[in-house]
């Protein structure tokens, strides 16, 4: 049975109530995603212990960390904690402010070597500098690096990259990224940026005034019409897909999915390396039978899931590729002479696809 983090959280800040009850994997990346003000960094300081809860629940694994009548204390649990700012120490440099927290972890208990946490981070080169000659993006990699350097059995992270312009943003990201494809510790990771959690997230909690709307994985939650995200603006679907080869001749990379093969303009990656894409809903139109004088290279025939109406004017629709869920945007007047209906053969023409590893 795979291993689990359950919480439950009931607390009153002034007019603000979190009741929030979730239970997810115990591994790989879980975005705390909602609009600001919905409570995301409240419930993380409950999952660390920082907020006392009127009532309350952890369990991460096999462990309670907290019950009725019984709370470990934050600095008793074994956590990895990154904030929106670094917060390192200014009197130290890189190196002392990695192994500050080292001091409470008994050497036996370290699985993760500091070696590996500043391999991981890219900060070799780093510690002999004092945080003040750092660029925010430096900052944040020794703040992440220093966080797992604890070796903790769950890493929080606060919107690390929201005092980031965007040029540091992607400086971080793919450190971020990094994370659980080389550690075996789950992270929480909490956003607004449905960018980031795109392209990190493997698990989605929901969040909406102190409440979780509903959890699952970020396949089906992108993509399930009873959900908002499938009628946002940018409303997309994500998917996995494999490397099977490059067109040298016009410098396409050629990826494949259950539903088909999709190209993508870019460098070569490895025959066999794993990748995800986004697709944007308003990028995907629809036809009933396959065109050849067009533009667009992917093409794929896909299954009417369920459709919703979402303005006067507008529809989203969520299609099957093979098994993989995907969405387009379309007029009701499109919807109407297509003559869509649940089960409805059509093709899936898009328009551009985001690599977003």
């Amino acid at each position: 049975m795979q291993s689990s983090i359950q919480a439950k959280f009931k607390l009153h800040r002034g007019d603000f109530l979190l009741d929030a009850e979730f239970s997810i994997p115990a591994k790989g990346v879980t975005a705390l995603f909602g609009s600001s003000g919905c409570g995301k960094t409240t419930l993380l300081r409950a999952i660390a212990g920082l907020e006392t809860a009127q009532s309350g629940f952890l369990k991460v694994g096999e462990m309670i960390w907290q019950e009725t009548g019984y709370s470990m204390p934050p600095h008793q649990r074994p956590i990895g904690y990154v904030f929106q700012e670094a917060s390192l120490f200014e009197h130290m440099n890189v190196q002392q402010n990695l192994e500050y927290g080292l001091k409470r972890l008994p050497e036996k208990e370290r699985k993760v070597s500091l070696h590996d946490a500043i391999e991981l981070l890219g900060i070799g080169n780093l510690l002999r500098r004092k945080p003040h000659s750092l660029s925010g993006g430096e900052k944040q990699r020794v703040a992440i690096a220093r966080a797992l350097a604890v070796s903790p059995q769950l890493l929080l992270m606060d919107e690390p990259l929201a005092a980031l312009d965007q040029n540091r943003k992607m400086e971080v990201l793919p450190y971020i990224q990094s994370l659980h494809k080389e550690l075996d510790i789950p992270v929480i990771y909490v956003s607004h940026s449905l960018e980031e959690v795109a392209q990190l997230a493997d698990h989605l909690i929901l969040m909406e005034a102190g409440r979780v709307v509903n959890s699952g994985d970020i396949h089906d939650m992108f993509t399930r019409l009873d959900l908002p995200l499938a009628q946002e603006l940018d409303a997309s679907a994500i998917i996995n897909a494999t490397v099977s080869g490059f067109d040298e001749v016009y410098h396409l990379m050629l990826l494949e999915f259950a539903g088909g093969t999709i190209r993508v303009a870019g460098q070569a990656l490895q025959k066999g390396d794993e990748v995800r894409l986004r697709l944007i809903a308003r990028d995907v139109s629809l036809t009933l039978e396959h065109q050849s004088a067009t533009s667009i290279l992917n093409i794929f025939p896909v299954i009417v899931d369920e459709i919703l109406q979402t303005g006067p004017a507008q529809m989203v629709v969520r299609l099957l590729a093979g098994e993989v869920p995907i969405l387009s945007k379309i007029t009701r007047k499109s919807a109407s002479e297509l003559g869509l209906k649940i089960g409805t053969k059509v093709y899936a023409q898009v328009k551009s696809v985001a690599l977003l590893s």
